[in-house]
């Protein structure tokens, strides 16, 4: 009975009031006592998403250097206001998120449109994973402030 197969994410316990068998969703802690038929899901939504992101520095960025410019100098503010105007672009469409990111990000993903690829959990500073996390597939975010500057970001799958 132990050695039961179930779907990813439960598992199977005893109850010690009772001596039956329930099963716990190892992501929730929620438990039932039907055995379950699909894999458990994280509360909250996926493990893992896609995100693109167009950051601007500044200089009190983590590292105030990027593949554009050896040393930035810009304030935080400025910083804030260049993401403003390009996510104004954006959401005009007057340009694409890929066309702003490629030119003006000051991440290396640049090359990439901004793409990150999927990541999980704990892959992103947390600023950064809550707002891209939070958003839906399509959406644009406001703008997040990391260590590594302004970013905003569109969730892509």
């Amino acid at each position: 009975m132990a050695d039961e197969e179930l779907p990813a994410g439960w598992e199977k316990r005893l109850s010690r009031s009772t001596g039956q068998a329930y099963y716990l969703n190892v992501y929730t802690k929620e438990s039932q006592w039907d055995r379950p038929t699909t894999p458990a899901e994280p509360a909250g939504g996926p493990e893992t998403v896609q995100c693109s992101h167009l950051l601007v520095k500044h200089s009190g960025s983590r590292r105030p250097s990027s593949w554009r410019q050896d040393r930035i100098i810009r304030s935080k503010e400025e910083a804030l206001e260049e993401i403003k105007a390009y996510r104004e672009q954006i959401v005009s469409g007057k340009a694409t998120f890929a066309e702003l990111a490629t030119s003006y990000s000051d991440c290396s993903s640049a090359k990439r449109g901004g793409d990150l690829g999927p990541f999980g959990h704990g892959a992103m500073q947390q600023p950064f994973e809550l707002a891209a996390f939070a958003l839906k597939v399509g959406e644009l975010s406001e703008p997040v402030f990391t260590d590594s500057g302004v970013h905003i970001i569109m969730r892509t799958a």
